[in-house]
């Protein structure tokens, strides 16, 4: 995906000689911008700040651009709020921006090296080095899947997928042609198979005739979301005229059509894949235990457990969020807070700050359903408390205020980094 060129520029690591290290600036690198990666960054500012330290620490974070993508709205038709600018809040902060992308870490010497934007290597030295560098869809080896399938993992495949339902107004009527297969019933495919048929009526007119499939390998839809809500979403993708199709996954997938661990083959032009995320490759690089999705095990301050100096947050962390057992989900719901951890303990190590372990025992889901509302639960039992229209006007303050990045405003941005701070979405 990025061009392997240029002079690899070796930038001498931080304490080589120590007759500098007590006057030269510490280095903070931070790998991603997206929710942990960025509230990292203005937490780890907060620290530094609070500790009279600013130019004392250096805070870089490096990611592709200086823009957040708002990946839990990508399922959504309107992409014109979809990636604001954080450009104005690091300068705010005093947290410099690297356009580009980390693609090793050498923990032992306490380096990591970057592909820059311009296609110039850089080799940047830490004295702690913050790894929120996110998940990516899981692409298993599927027939015709890369070829041939959609998604809305990011925002230039979400826009893919606008782009191609609305070319096909111009193509003639026919089954395929108003068909969706969604492969995964989790939640990313709840919300999009949901919202997928005023979608379709919208370009295609009020009276067309459509068809949504939602396909789970599970023997239920939801599996990760526990039997208490089930029967309201088995209701919601009913009322929306969503059939589903269970215990059934996508074993080929064409131009034409897709064909089902059944035997049954749907003739569809457009096969929408949500079936689950696995963390950055990164995360690999880091040595340990890793899970099944590939977070590395951190420690209650994030550190990452068998690596000095490294810590861990958003979906490349295994975290506890409390002592009852559970652990933080790849959500921008734990992505915030584990990002004002990580950022506040990488920081408050090097000021003399007292570090802070995680914990977020508060747990709340809020689905979208399409045209029949949305539901709002609590606890980890998912405990229904809101539904419909109460349940949407929810999910919309949370899509469009609560998951925002602060204001380019230094006194304002801290406050809410706050780890006191009890806002959980």
């Amino acid at each position: 995906m990025h061009p392997h060129g240029g002079t690899m520029l070796r930038v001498r690591r931080l304490n080589d000689n120590p007759t500098e290290s007590k006057t030269m600036t510490q280095k903070i690198v931070i790998a991603g911008s997206g929710f942990a990666g960025m509230w990292a960054a203005i937490s780890a500012a907060r620290a530094v700040s609070l500790a009279g330290k600013e130019n004392e620490v250096e805070i870089t974070i490096v990611s592709p651009s200086p823009h957040l993508h708002i990946r839990p709205r990508l399922y959504e038709t309107v992409f014109e709020e979809m990636a604001p600018d954080l450009a104005p809040l690091f300068k705010a902060i005093g947290v410099r921006h690297l356009a580009g992308t980390v693609e090793a870490i050498h923990a032992g010497s306490h380096q990591v090296e970057v592909l820059g934007a311009d296609g110039q290597r850089t080799t940047l030295p830490y004295d702690r080095f913050v790894l929120a560098a996110g998940s990516r869809l899981f692409m298993p080896n599927v027939p015709g899947l890369k070829e041939h399938a959609f998604n809305v993992d990011q925002l230039s495949s979400a826009m893919a997928l606008d782009a191609h339902l609305k070319a096909l107004a111009h193509k003639p009527e026919t089954a395929a042609r108003n068909t969706v297969v969604v492969a995964g019933g989790g939640f990313t495919g709840i919300e999009t198979a949901t919202e997928m048929p005023q979608r379709l009526r919208a370009i295609f007119g009020q009276d067309a005739k459509i068809r949504v499939v939602v396909v789970e390998q599970a023997p239920v839809i939801g599996p990760d979301l526990g039997p208490v809500p089930r029967p309201i979403i088995e209701e919601a993708l009913a009322e929306c005229g969503v059939e589903v199709r269970t215990s059934t996954g996508a074993t080929a997938i064409d131009a034409k059509g897709v064909t089902l661990s059944t035997g049954e083959r749907i003739d569809t032009q457009t096969v929408v894949w949500t079936a689950g995320s696995r963390a950055n490759p990164l995360a690999a690089q880091i040595e340990g235990e890793h899970d099944r999705f590939g977070r590395v095990h951190a420690d209650p301050y994030l550190r990452a457990k068998s690596v000095k100096d490294i810590f861990v947050t958003g979906d490349v962390a295994l975290a506890a969020t409390d002592d009852q057992g559970n652990v933080a989900s790849m959500s921008c719901q734990h992505a915030i807070r584990l990002g004002r951890f990580a950022g506040h303990n990488a920081a408050a190590e090097l000021v003399g700050l007292p570090v802070q372990p995680y914990r977020q025992p508060r747990y709340v889901t809020c689905l979208d359903l399409g045209a029949w509302g949305a539901i709002f639960t609590e606890g980890w039992d998912r405990q229904v408390r809101l539904k419909r229209a109460e349940g949407k006007a929810t999910k919309r303050e949370i899509n469009t205020k609560w998951i925002y990045p602060p204001q380019a405003d230094r006194d304002a941005a801290f406050a809410l980094a706050n780890l006191d701070d009890a806002v959980v979405a």
